[in-house]
């Protein structure tokens, strides 16, 4: 007896690439961008191989290296000169994600998205503000409704400085509509908004901290993102989102949620995001310098999972490097 369907058929050279259901190019890539206003040169993240913080000043010099391979968006984040209780220089007119954004917008052709939060910005480490007994009772962290309007003011600032997009990340109930709104009443109705809708509490965010300065000083962020263990609720956070005017929704982190993206691609009809996160991207660098794995083959077939599970863009420090392949 012989098979009588041989799918075998279309896995040949020449009719694969006919065949082939998922693709991945450069335009679907967002590279994320760390600017440092404490130093006066490039400072390489130890636990990001190839990644580096750049001083404002080589802001547009960053991003032109990105666009050189193809890559055409970048999303900031910023280490600010000073840190306080409320996260000031998340807002402040002259902060350094503000400075970098008008200097990459006057010189360069980029799409520039905003990262909307304050944990790089406070000096406890939380995404807002926290309870003044937070410290002793790790029971109580982040005023919700409180932490708002600064999240609000943070997304005004970006606009006002020259931000294509907003993303807001700080997983604060009712954000979306708060910034929304505050971009509308701004006169910057054209801003998009992209919200990290489902956010996990994730054990793969430790290398970002290190790139960002961003970990918690006590305790940690259980009672604002999500519970890795959570799926249906996943729905719901996206469904608010999308209900409060959010253009673009994400699921943070990519791989260990591939479930999440698909859920949300079959659920919603707009575009979705995911954030191919530092510790996936460390620890396929880690593996690649035991020779364990090809780093590059490994990335890109992990890169393709997120597009066939359902994202139509990918935040990723893997961007420039596979951009080049691509």
């Amino acid at each position: 007896m012989h098979p009588t369907d041989r799918p075998r058929r279309l896995r040949t050279d020449g009719v694969r690439p006919l065949v082939s259901e998922t693709s991945l190019s450069a335009s679907d890539l967002v590279a994320p961008v760390f600017v440092d206003a404490t130093t006066d040169e490039r400072v390489p993240i130890e636990t990001m191989p190839g990644h580096e913080r750049v001083p404002v000043s080589e802001a547009v010099a960053r991003v032109e290296e990105v666009r050189e391979t193809g890559v055409e968006a970048v999303i900031l984040f910023g280490i600010p000169e000073s840190k306080d209780a409320e996260g000031s220089r998340a807002y402040a007119e002259d902060g350094v994600v503000q400075r970098a954004i008008r200097r990459i917008t006057a010189e360069t052709d980029a799409y520039v998205i905003g990262d909307v939060c304050l944990c790089e910005y406070t000096d406890h480490g939380h995404c807002g503000v926290i309870e003044e007994s937070a410290e002793t009772d790790p029971t109580l962290t982040v005023r919700n409704d409180e932490t708002l309007a600064l999240l609000a003011e943070t997304a005004v600032s970006q606009a006002e400085a020259g931000a294509d997009m907003v993303a807001p990340s700080a997983m604060t109930d009712g954000q979306v509509r708060a910034i929304r709104e505050a971009l509308d009443e701004a006169g910057h109705e054209e801003v998009a908004l992209m919200s990290y809708a489902a956010k996990y509490e994730s054990a793969f965010y430790g290398p970002f901290r290190d790139a960002a300065d961003g970990a918690p000083a006590f305790g940690d962020r259980r009672h604002y993102q999500m519970d890795p263990a959570n799926r249906r609720e996943a729905l719901r956070e996206a469904r608010i989102d999308a209900e409060e005017g959010a253009d673009v929704l994400m699921v943070k982190p990519g791989l260990p949620y591939l479930d999440i993206v698909g859920d949300l691609r079959r659920e919603f009809d707009r575009p979705i995001a995911a954030y191919n996160v530092s510790g996936e991207y460390a620890m396929l660098h880690a593996a690649a310098e035991k020779g364990w794995l090809d780093l590059e083959d490994t990335a890109h077939e992990s890169l393709l999972s997120l597009k066939r599970a359902g994202a139509d863009l990918i935040v990723t420090y893997f961007a420039e490097d596979l951009a080049k392949r691509l």
